[in-house]
């Protein structure tokens, strides 16, 4: 079995958004994706971290 590393699903994300997201430069994804991911720092549990930062990266994706 593997396991996949909050790093990975993190990449996993910024390339959903790169795709999502073709006129928007991956350097402005991997800031929103940076800024969404700090608001986490400090929380131990970590399962559901990469899903919220890609929810909350798309809506201000969207709204630019």
């Amino acid at each position: 079995m593997t396991t996949t590393t909050e790093h990975e699903h993190i990449d996993a994300v910024r390339d959903r958004l790169s795709a999502l997201f073709p006129d928007v430069s991956r350097s402005v994804i991997d800031e929103t994706i940076a800024a969404e991911h700090a608001r986490f720092e400090g929380n131990s549990i970590r399962d559901f971290v990469p899903l919220f930062v890609e929810r909350k990266a798309r809506e201000v994706l969207q709204a630019k």
